[in-house]
């Protein structure tokens, strides 16, 4: 599908260097008091990545088990290093990248907890609403058999209009797990390698587009509570109208009520801790939440190449005419 536009060398050399310990050593302190700008905000900016080996829900493994210890953690990390070996896939197809490509993280985050959602408690997100089920099976059936009749039958991932790494929410994702974090007075903009995408977001008040206004990353609004940056997120498009199937890239829900809230809380010189909450009761049973530390990197943030020169698209759906036409000549 998509290619990264580089293979963190850098990073994976230095983590497995440094190994669980150091990386245990930058858990975040609830007493850091972090820097200020030049006008007075918690100063969040630098470059991080959120790439890891703790998985997004808990595995059975460790149910009913909030956080790891610290020979579990570094077994994980064991694991996981062990499991990412290029394998011949069992079908006989070439597959698509080998595991050079993929940049996942080789660590558990600094805080060991066993999952990235921290609420429910169970470590799970919350079942769908028999609504979303609905939705989702009939946008399904809507697009098997033609997946190639047109852009629009392609997930927003594919088409590079838009990847979860890209927020809101942000999530880790295989690879360029990488963001920028500039500020000036009145605005904070996070740069995400994947794709393209900078968000600017305000933090002057100003109300939310009109409810008639709305957009795939949606409108975000931010403000201070103390050291952490709050920006709420409302006025996201109905996806149950713009995609096929569940969105595979959204994990914010389907429905057009949804409303993201994440925080940014500066809690070391090399951490932010993110953490952000979904409300979309379309989509799911109840809100919830994740929480996964920011790591600084010495970057730079690279251009993301997608597409590989923008054909694949383009062939995706030219070979499915040409198939078409091979088809009505016999």
């Amino acid at each position: 599908m998509m290619k990264p536009s580089r293979f963190r060398i850098w990073f994976l050399t230095a983590t497995v260097l440094l190994g669980p310990a150091a990386l245990a050593a930058q858990t975040p302190s609830r007493k850091y008091a972090p820097p200020k700008t030049a006008w007075g905000d918690p100063d969040l900016q630098g470059i991080f990545t959120n790439a890891t080996v703790t998985p997004f829900e808990r595995p059975a493994e460790f149910a009913g088990k909030e956080f790891l210890t610290e020979k579990e953690a570094t077994e994980l990390e064991v694991r996981t290093a062990e499991s990412r070996t290029d394998q011949p896939p069992a079908s006989g197809s070439p597959g698509s990248y080998n595991q050079l490509w993929f940049d996942r993280g080789t660590t558990a985050v600094s805080t060991h907890r066993s999952s990235l959602v921290i609420d429910p408690k169970d470590g799970r997100v919350p079942p769908l609403t028999e609504t979303a089920q609905k939705l989702i099976a009939e946008r399904a059936e809507t697009r098997r058999g033609h997946e190639a009749d047109a852009p629009e039958y392609r997930s927003l991932a594919e088409r590079c209009l838009w990847w979860s790494s890209t927020g809101p929410p942000i999530v880790p994702t295989a690879y360029n797990n990488n963001y920028r974090v500039a500020q000036v007075p009145g605005y904070v903009v996070i740069i995400s390698e994947m794709i393209h995408d900078a968000r600017i977001i305000p933090l002057d008040g100003r109300a939310h587009l009109p409810q008639n206004v709305r957009q795939y990353l949606g409108d975000s609004r931010g403000h201070w509570e103390g050291n952490t940056l709050v920006v709420e997120t409302t006025n996201f498009n109905d996806q149950s109208k713009t995609e096929f199937g569940r969105p595979p890239s959204s994990i914010r829900g389907i429905g057009d009520k949804a409303h993201v809230v994440e925080r940014f809380t500066r809690t070391a010189p090399d951490t932010v801790m993110y953490e952000f909450t979904i409300d979309d009761p379309v989509t799911y049973t109840k809100s919830w939440t994740v929480q996964t530390p920011w790591v600084k990197s010495d970057g730079p943030i690279f251009e993301y190449a997608c597409h590989e020169g923008n054909y694949a698209l383009r062939h995706i759906l030219s070979n499915a005419r040409n198939l078409e036409k091979a088809q009505k000549s016999k």
